[in-house]
């Protein structure tokens, strides 16, 4: 549950055992609340004192009802909620392409009974607190700048979750697509925790979807390839995906940019391919610059990362789109600016 209410100052009595509780008192405190604890239901057959609200954690033991009902009945409001989970595991979360609305329940979930996260900036990091209680750890890593190394994440990660947390590791996008999720998973079943994947929606297709770009069209191209754009390609490679047909797109290319057009033009890709790239898919300051493999990297020199390069004939489709979009716009102001006259 996510506090809603302004609670500063008050009391509140948080019910349940203590590791059952830990997350509900962390969060009451955290909005401010003056909290008390019961931790068992044996001998409290009176009321005591009267809070301003009880937090029931539902731990399982026998007992509870007959208390919380003399609260009710004394007109203290009674909000009932889960346990928290099992503490000391790890779960994976994708953050998706960095706004909380393509958050999946099961990560939202995740976070809210988080007792520490690890997160990265390419996930939705601005809105954390209010997804979570948890204690927050930034570990991002930019081009060229790792904040805290992979080995030191994976770390910190087993030992926060073998001191007995419940440890989210929030990424961007899903932690299987260019997120080394697979070497977190082995260095926590290297350590004999428990570990779990929650899928995220990965920027390979929704930054392309937020500028009208579809990855695959009816009679334009039936597959995609995903390409990272962190290092160079080789020319085996070029010639690999120039021969491949249908869409590529290309994660964190803005480095490699240049490389990879030349490449590509190498490896026979016509020159008047159109291509795409979309800075800072769903945030501020999202832009969209489309030009041809031939031109693309004169018309990208100002762009930047975070930024997902989309090469194929779909580019077309979008800005097909796109004009019967402005069209129709057209015509409604048009219409508009007559029935006023």
């Amino acid at each position: 549950m996510q506090l809603s209410i302004d609670l500063t100052g008050r009391e509140v009595l948080v019910t349940g055992t203590d590791t059952a509780a830990r997350q509900a008192v962390r969060r009451y405190e955290a909005a401010g609340a003056v909290v008390r604890r019961l931790a068992g239901p044996h001998g409290t057959a009176t009321t005591p004192e009267k809070p301003f609200l009880v937090a029931a954690v539902d731990d399982g033991q026998p007992g509870w009802e007959p208390l919380l009902q003399q609260y009710r009945a004394a007109g203290v409001p009674v909000a009932t909620e889960s346990a928290a989970g099992a503490a000391g595991h790890v779960t994976l979360v994708g953050g998706g392409p960095g706004t909380t609305e393509l958050l999946t329940v099961a990560a939202v979930k995740a976070l809210r009974d988080a007792d520490v996260v690890f997160y990265d900036r390419l996930a939705p990091c601005q809105d954390l607190p209010a997804l979570t209680s948890a204690e927050l750890v930034d570990v991002g890593k930019k081009p060229g700048h790792h904040k805290v190394g992979q080995s030191d994440i994976e770390k910190l990660m087993v030992d926060s979750a073998l001191a007995g947390n419940n440890v989210v590791r929030l990424k961007g996008g899903d932690p299987y697509v260019f997120g080394r999720g697979g070497e977190e998973v082995a260095a926590c079943v290297a350590a004999g925790l428990k570990v779990q994947v929650v899928s995220g929606v990965t920027s390979a297709i929704s930054v392309p979807a937020a500028a009208g770009i579809p990855v695959t069209h009816r009679n334009v191209s039936h597959m995609f390839t995903v390409v990272s754009g962190h290092a160079p390609l080789t020319e085996k490679e070029h010639h690999h995906l120039a021969g491949l047909g249908g869409t590529i797109v290309v994660l964190m290319g803005i480095g490699t940019l240049h490389h990879l057009a030349a490449g590509l033009h190498r490896a026979g890709m016509r020159a008047d391919m159109p291509m795409a790239v979309v800075e800072r898919g769903y945030r501020p300051g999202q832009r969209t610059t489309i030009a041809d493999l031939g031109s693309i990297a004169s018309a990208a020199a100002g762009c930047s990362n975070p930024a997902v390069l989309v090469i194929g004939e779909v580019v077309r489709v979008a800005e097909a789109n796109r004009g019967h979009a402005e069209a129709a716009a057209d015509l409604d102001r048009l219409a508009a600016s007559l029935l006023g006259s």
